[in-house]
């Protein structure tokens, strides 16, 4: 079972133990003690398939069940087992006809409620609050639960005389006012001290966290505005220099439909810019009337950090009417892609985005055919489908595929054997030939497919759905691709795809190591109190910096407690991926600058911080940056001169 379906299950033990807990109080309640004691036996069953849940959780990392271990369980454990002892025996006794001792039965009932509040706060802890556990955090829950306690002792009636006529001194002794004022104040004050060291470290300003590695120094500090690129092209290279206009235009989507966007160059996707391996790329960015400001941010291309486009970290934004010259040296061969980084959740949802392409200055093994698949959804629909290409049969076609959306892709090609022969604009080693395997790729992410024409057609299927066409003549039927059914098809693994080549930061001594845990909490996003998208239990920007030196070897292990996927990126470097849930990539040396983290399952990566600058580390489900899952990684000694409301760049103003 998967660590995101175990999740589920503990959820759902969770909630059916507090239903049942909290159904066993109502009918013992009501007199009803047969019904009282099946419900009881029945909590009981439901705490202890919650604390297998638990176990198994356990094995898969203690960041999926901290405060299940330190808090949760515990308390569920102690209320369950008073619930047992102080109820069991009377209900029992009552059902079989025995005299009722109403005091008794009054004390079961309230620990049969405390069980049912213990089990939610548990599970309200999870949901709301997560990893990683506080002080504060546990003080509150206890506190809740203690309260609700209280208010049940308090609203039950009292009894007076017991079955038999009894006088009131047999039914157990009861909560005087003064007694529950005087219990319920000492809980509000730790309920309070727990809200107010919440709140405390929620709005504190944070640190930068130093991975294990030294501290800041007290070097003389290089400001970003000075990291720009070179002027001259390498040697043997050349200037390409373009100019792109951002403004509001109507873009014709495939299906006919006309949508309001917001463009490169009136266009969407914006012009196509290529160079060769060496060239100087110099765009000049125009901003004509996009209200809201744009930037460029050349997506997994590893630019200096004031060529980032990054608004309030590495330039302004342009602001209509205002132009910004980007400038960097074409040193990576591949597929890549460009799109605004201001309210980027907004803006490139809308159309502010390109690809870049940038050729070997020598190709051993050039192809007949070059395409571009850039897949993107509009509100109104997809701006890539049925598009159709001619290609002779046994000519070499290379596919470049790049999704701009912020959610995963699924692609099939049907009519051929294929290799993925590039990853986020990076070469495998050894890409062997695979068909009938489907080929996902993250937000934001690349994939480069290599194939040969056959006599008949191929058919390019996105999430089910033919995308591209490809065709031996302009005539040639569709054929058996147009009725593959590619929904069954395996994904393939690139973990283990390719040939295993040694790298030397694979077995390097790692100098910085930072642990990302990925979930949905409450958090200040922004000054503001959300339900947010949180590392590490924080919401930008109260997330702390990772800090490295350049020159350090620095290892990430990202962890996904949410039930979302999250495609994670960080601005300026590659990544070397070494391990899925304890899974040692084994295939070609995989290299990527995003890649997606899927609910419940734990990367360990690795690169070198040689890339000096203030870097953005986020999530690339843009909407998912924007709720507050984003954080910088500071190389020491580097500082910014642009500050806003908006340092990260992905909110938008309201």
């Amino acid at each position: 079972m998967t660590t995101a379906a175990l999740t589920v299950l503990d959820h759902a033990w969770a909630l059916l133990g507090a239903g049942a807990w909290l159904a066993a109080g109502v009918t013992a309640a009501l007199g009803r003690a047969r019904a009282a004691l099946v419900l009881l036996v029945a909590g009981l069953v439901l705490t202890l398939a919650k604390a297998g849940s638990v176990a198994v959780l356990a094995g898969r990392g203690w960041w999926f069940v901290q405060e299940k271990v330190l808090l949760g369980m515990p308390l569920l454990a102690t209320a369950a087992l008073v619930a047992a002892v102080v109820a069991g025996p009377p209900l029992r006794a009552w059902a079989t006809g025995a005299p009722r001792r109403l005091g008794r039965e009054r004390a079961g009932t309230v620990a049969l409620f405390t069980a049912g509040y213990a089990a939610l706060a548990g599970f309200v802890v999870t949901y709301l609050v997560g990893y990683p556990l506080t002080l504060p955090t546990a003080l509150i829950a206890v506190g809740v639960v203690v309260a609700a306690a209280l208010l049940t002792a308090r609203s039950l009636p009292a009894p007076h005389v017991d079955v038999v006529g009894e006088e009131a001194p047999n039914a157990g002794p009861s909560l005087s006012r003064r007694g529950f004022l005087g219990v319920a104040g000492g809980v509000v004050a730790i309920g309070a001290t727990g809200t107010g060291a919440s709140l405390s470290v929620l709005s504190a300003a944070p640190g930068p966290t130093v991975g294990g590695g030294p501290g800041p120094s007290r070097r003389p500090t290089v400001s970003v505005a000075d990291l720009r690129g070179p002027d001259t092209p390498a040697p043997g290279g050349v200037r390409r220099a373009y100019g792109v206009t951002a403004r509001k235009a109507a873009v014709r989507l495939p299906s006919g439909q006309d949508v309001d966007a917001w463009t490169f160059d009136g266009a969407a996707p914006g012009p196509q810019l290529t160079a060769t391996e060496g060239d100087l790329i110099a765009v000049r960015l125009v901003n004509q009337d996009i209200d809201e400001g744009v930037t460029m941010h050349w997506h997994g291309y590893d630019v200096p950090c004031g060529e980032d486009g990054v608004p309030g970290l590495s330039q302004p934004a342009v602001a209509p009417g205002d132009a910004f010259v980007y400038r960097f040296r074409a040193d990576q061969v591949g597929t890549y892609w460009y799109h605004t980084h201001y309210a980027s959740h907004v803006g490139v949802r809308r159309g502010l985005y390109g690809v870049l392409v940038v050729a070997p200055r020598t190709d051993p093994d050039p192809a007949d055919l070059d395409v571009v698949v850039p897949v993107h959804t509009f509100t109104g629909g997809a701006a890539v489908a049925g598009v159709e290409h001619v290609a002779a049969a046994g000519s070499t076609v290379r596919l470049r595929l790049v999704n701009t959306d912020s959610d995963p892709r699924r692609f099939a090609l049907a009519g051929s054997s294929y290799r993925v022969v590039a990853v986020d604009g990076r070469d495998l080693q050894g890409p062997g030939e695979t068909s009938r395997t489907a080929v996902r790729v993250a937000a934001g992410g690349r994939r480069d497919l290599v194939f040969v024409m056959p006599e008949t057609a191929v058919a390019l299927f996105v999430d089910g759905v033919v995308a591209v066409w490809l065709r031996p003549r302009s005539d040639a039927p569709d054929g058996e691709a147009a009725t593959q059914d590619t929904a069954a098809w395996p994904e393939l693994d690139l973990l283990t795809y390719g040939t295993s080549t040694p790298v030397p930061l694979r077995t390097a001594s790692v100098d910085r190591q930072f642990t990302l845990v990925l979930d949905r909490g409450l958090a200040m996003v922004d000054g503001r109190p959300a339900f947010a998208q949180t590392v590490n239990g924080r919401g930008h920007p109260s997330i702390p910096d990772q800090l490295v030196a350049e020159g350090d070897v620095v290892r990430f292990t990202v962890v996904n407690r949410s039930l979302e996927t999250h495609p994670w990126h960080l601005h300026g470097h590659p990544v070397l991926i070494l391990s899925r849930n304890g899974q040692p990539s084994s295939g070609s040396p995989l290299w990527m600058d995003t890649f997606d983290v899927r609910p419940g399952e734990v990367w360990e990566v690795v690169f070198q911080a040689n890339n000096p600058g203030i870097w953005m580390n986020h999530c690339h489900n843009l909407p998912h940056a924007d709720q507050g899952m984003m954080l910088r990684l500071r190389y020491d000694g580097v500082s910014t001169p642009f500050h806003g409301a908006h340092a990260a760049g992905h909110r938008h103003p309201s």
